[in-house]
Parts: structure tokens; C-alpha cells; sequence
């Protein structure tokens, strides 16, 4: 896998490298994550603009992976409290993900504030990507509900669901880029207002038509089955069903395919969606050629989930969990999918009673190749003022 993970880096030359290949962050002394660790930087000093100092303290480490590590900091110029992601920096190669948070600007992506490199006596280079901070995440509220024996009020799930379909429309419509490893984890939510953020786009990448891409990606529970398959020339398609697992497992209150292994994962999918046809394995992966799966019928979608689930959602389960990739739902058709009705409503509260966060804000970038039926139905009246470049 790790062979596959820097030839796919290879190909790092593109577009994104040839914007920004003038700019180069600053490189600080210092290990930079025990708390209290003071980190200064140096931001500035191009096109006649004022050099400017900016120092993050390390408080405390949010997360750690094989990537890296993830530490909470508080800009000490601001009082500011930020996300600062470090991985280790391959000098041979750029670091596709800085590429592509340089272009991203949503609300429903986490935001880029600044980078800068930083060494250690070992002669390592490290990437400091220094990203807004939220404090929670979509996995960490659905463990807080399993907890207290609580179903997560459906209107959270709603809001969730539908503002990470709204994010992947913005990155796969406007930009090609597919995240590759959407999960609970990967959401960020502020418990205040439960506007949330895709974040951790270390596994994404632009996908371009008839170059190959590793098939070993993305977190297993939510491995979309052409990449189970082994499919190189897969498609954007691969984040709508791991959205369709986050949303059904929000539902259940657990994974939906919680598969040991590879093909474990796959006989949980079978479990519940059947064997797959030839013609369905073929979308998967045309040259996947072992067909010795045991015949098992679909499991009737409304048994797996418990009455007082909508009907509605459901229903889009059913359009985002779908063998052929090319069945899926795409993000915007989910948006408009009946479950998000209550969304539109102008009069909808959250439970303690606040206004829902922005909805209909959209970019332009995320509305490609909508037709004017969809906007019509994606964007309701009270909201059209927000967007006056769509003539609606």
C-alpha cells in the first residue's frame, strides 16, 4: 500500500502545484504539540504586503493517525483557537491535500488559515496545516446519544446529511475532487448552531478519466464495493455511498456494514443489498472476472431499520446505496430529495428553539450543471434573495 501511496503521489504536478508553486510557507525550528509549546511563524512579506508574526501554543492533541497528528492551539496574537494538523513532509513530492485546501472556500469545508514547515534535530520536515477549529464531530455526537440510550432527533440527521451532500457538490462539481474517506469522524459540527464541515483531505484527490487510482482507500465500514472489487478507474461516486452509510448509521445508532475485513465488508453489503448481477459487478469493475458468490436475496430496505425511521429517508438510502456506481445519487439530487423538505421550511427550529444554520448560501462551483427544475426545487422562496446570480 505504501508503494501505491507515493506513485499516486507522483502525479502531484498538475494544476493545483502550478498556482501555488510561488508561494512557499515559512520553515520554524520545533516539535510544536506539548502543551504549552510556543510555535512562531512568519506570515506576509509578498507584493509589498507587511511581514507579520503570528505564535500558536499547543494545548492538547485532538487526533493522531498515520498521517500525523492533529493538536488544538490558541493563536496567541488573537486568542484564537485552532486546528493544526503536522505530517510528516516527503521533500521529493508537493503535499497533494495543501494543494487543494488553498482552493476550497464553503461553509460546509473546513478552512485553510495558514501552513508553515517546521523541523526537528533529526533533520525531518513536517507540514503544519493550521485549519479553523470545531469543536465536535459527527461521531462523537452519535456516541453521545448511543450513551444515553437516545435516538439522535431526525432533524440533526437531516441537517447533517444534507450539508455534507451540499460540501461533496462543491468538491466534486466544482473542482473534480473526490474525498476518498468520508466517515463520522471526518465531519466536524459546531454543537451550538450544528453547521458541519468535512475535514481530513489526506486521502482526496482530483480524479481524472482514465488515470488509475489506488483501490485501497477510504475507511472500511464505508468502502463503497467497487473499491471492495478492486476498481482503479472509480469515480466521485465512491463519496455518495459512504454518505449513504454516515446517514443510515446516524439512523440505526451503529455502522450499517461493520465488516472485519475486506471480504467481510463485502458479505455484510450482500447481506442486506444481495448478490450483485453480472451486469452490477461489471459497473463496479469490468475487469473483475471471479464470479463465485452464493445467489442471496436482497433484505426488503424497511426491515432494516426500525418503524419510526421516515419513510423518506429511507427512500434515499435506497438511491445512495446502490451497486452501480452510476445509480447513485449525485450530491445535489440529494439535496432535493423530499427527506430535506422540513430543511426548506422557513418556519423549522432546532430543538432549543434557534434558527436553523445557513442552508442555501450556494457557490456557484456547487450548482454545476443544475438544471433550472432542480434549483427551483433545491433553493425555496424565502431563500432566493441569497443567491441573486442564479435569476431564480
Amino acid at each position: 500500500m505504501k508503494e501505491m501511496k507515493t506513485r499516486e503521489n507522483a502525479d502531484d504536478k498538475g494544476s493545483f502545484c502550478k498556482k501555488f508553486d510561488e508561494i512557499v510557507p515559512s520553515v520554524v525550528e520545533g516539535n510544536g504539540t506539548e502543551a504549552g509549546h510556543v510555535i512562531s511563524t512568519t506570515i506576509g512579506g509578498r507584493d509589498g504586503q507587511p511581514k507579520q508574526t503570528i505564535s500558536y501554543m499547543a494545548e492538547r492533541v485532538v487526533g493522531s493517525g498515520s498521517f500525523g497528528i492533529v493538536f488544538q492551539a490558541k493563536c496567541l496574537e488573537t486568542g484564537e483557537s485552532v486546528a493544526i494538523k503536522k505530517v510528516l513532509q516527503d521533500k521529493r513530492y508537493k503535499n497533494r491535500e495543501l494543494q487543494m485546501m488553498r482552493f476550497l472556500d464553503h461553509p460546509n469545508v473546513v478552512s485553510l488559515k495558514h501552513c508553515f514547515f517546521s523541523t526537528t534535530n533529526r533533520d525531518e520536515l513536517y507540514l503544519n496545516l493550521v485549519l479553523e477549529y470545531v469543536p465536535e464531530t459527527v461521531y462523537r455526537v452519535e456516541r453521545h446519544y448511543g450513551r444515553t440510550n437516545h435516538q439522535m432527533p431526525v432533524i440533526y440527521t437531516k441537517l447533517y446529511t444534507y450539508q455534507l451532500c451540499r460540501a461533496l457538490a462543491y468538491i466534486h462539481g466544482g473542482f473534480g475532487i473526490c474525498h476518498r474517506d468520508i466517515k463520522p469522524q471526518n465531519l466536524l459540527v459546531n454543537p451550538h448552531t450544528h453547521q458541519l464541515k468535512i475535514c481530513d483531505f489526506g486521502s482526496a484527490k482530483v480524479l481524472v478519466k482514465g488515470e488509475p487510482n489506488i483501490s485501497y482507500i477510504c475507511s472500511r465500514y464505508y468502502r463503497a464495493p467497487e473499491l471492495i472489487f478492486g476498481a482503479t478507474e472509480y469515480t466521485t461516486a465512491i463519496d455518495m455511498w459512504s454518505a449513504g452509510c454516515v446517514l443510515a448509521e446516524l439512523l440505526l445508532g451503529q455502522p450499517l456494514f461493520p465488516g472485519e475485513s475486506a471480504v467481510d465488508q463485502l458479505v455484510e453489503i450482500i447481506k442486506i443489498l444481495g448478490t450483485p448481477t453480472r451486469e452490477e459487478i461489471k459497473c463496479m469493475n469490468p475487469n473483475y472476472t471471479e464470479f463465485k458468490f452464493p445467489h442471496i436475496k436482497a433484505h426488503p430496505w424497511h426491515k432494516v431499520f426500525h418503524k419510526r425511521v421516515p419513510a423518506e429517508a429511507i427512500d434515499l438510502i435506497s438511491r445512495l446505496l446502490q451497486y452501480s456506481p452510476n445509480l447513485r445519487c449525485a450530491p445535489l439530487e440529494a439535496c432535493v430529495h423530499p427527506f430535506f423538505d422540513e430543511l426548506r421550511d422557513p418556519n423549522t427550529r432546532l430543538p432549543n428553539g434557534h434558527p436553523l444554520p445557513a442552508l442555501f448560501d450556494f457557490k456557484p462551483e456547487e450548482l454545476k450543471g443544475a438544471t433550472l427544475e432542480l434549483l427551483r426545487k433545491l433553493i425555496p422562496e424565502h431563500a432566493r434573495r441569497q443567491c441573486p446570480h442564479l435569476g431564480l
